[in-house]
């Protein structure tokens, strides 16, 4: 009996340890770059590395604000980011609810091709996107981006959306629509509030993925007036010279938004990841 208790602590004080070096390896980086906007630059090019600034100050935000276009980035991701969200999670709930509860051909092929869709790279779409992109004199363009950015973020939401909205029970819409309401009435009424987890996670989704995404808008836009902040970080990279102080700077607050949004929507967040997706066929079978 004592040995296992002594095998369960160790094991419990080997599991605590790695959870404290996972924490440290996952933190650290955030932590250097936070250290390293708040130090001068003689401190950061200097020989001796620093773990604590030793002389904390904002020059290096000061800077970036006065001496950056960083406020246009700021401005740019935003509306790409919100108009992303905000295309995604109404498009996504329209097609959802239309493959959930419509009976037409084609509706399971429809279904699978959504994930299919979601899987292929975007590395090899982004070649293919930009002609048709250039074609429609699209590139350069925030609306050009968002499109882009909504060819990988609507089949995932309208995939997740799609499991969720089939585990509402049918008899709620039914009684709905006995008296007297539309489809679309017992859909903003009764599906999307008993849907709030999963259009959490796709609100948060669409948002962190058009707002981090760095592939697309470095190909599809080369002015300075519509770059994102993603691309807009490259800009303190001269050759072989780095400006680590409003880089990290700007790193920093490009961090928050997405905090922001998880913070917003971290109520039902964890559920709607471990509920929808998941669920059986809709009542009334499958079409072909």
């Amino acid at each position: 009996m004592g040995s296992v208790t002594r095998t369960r602590r160790l094991l419990k004080w080997v599991g605590n340890a790695l959870l404290v070096v996972m924490l440290v390896w996952t933190l650290m980086p955030f932590y250097w770059m936070v250290a390293t906007s708040l130090k001068r630059d003689k401190e950061i090019y200097g020989f001796e590395a620093t773990l604590v600034p030793r002389q904390p100050n904002l020059d290096a935000y000061r800077r970036l604000f006065a001496q950056t276009p960083f406020v246009k980035y700021l401005r740019n991701s935003t509306i790409i980011a919100v108009s992303t969200t905000v295309t995604s999670l109404v498009l996504g709930c329209l097609g959802a609810y239309a493959l959930a509860r419509l009976r037409f051909r084609g509706r399971a092929v429809i279904a699978r091709g959504l994930i299919f869709t979601y899987l292929v790279p975007q590395s090899l779409l982004f070649i293919p996107l930009f002609a048709v992109m250039a074609t429609l004199a699209l590139t350069d363009t925030l609306k050009g981006l968002t499109l882009a950015y909504l060819g990988f973020t609507l089949p995932f939401c309208t995939w997740l959306l799609l499991g969720y909205f089939r585990s509402v029970p049918l008899e709620l819409e039914e009684a709905a629509l006995v008296d007297g309401c539309s489809r679309l009435g017992a859909l903003v009424r009764i599906i999307l509030p008993m849907s709030l987890p999963a259009l959490a996670v796709v609100a948060f989704f669409s948002f962190t993925q058009a707002w981090n995404e760095f592939l697309y808008a470095n190909v599809f836009v080369n002015s300075v007036d519509a770059r994102t902040i993603t691309t807009g970080l490259t800009l303190f990279i001269v050759e072989d010279v780095f400006f680590w102080g409003p880089m990290m700077a700007a790193a920093c607050l490009a961090t928050v938004p997405p905090v922001l949004v998880y913070l917003i929507f971290q109520r039902w967040f964890v559920k709607g990841l471990t509920l929808g997706a998941v669920k059986g066929q809709p009542k009334g079978g499958t079409d072909g």
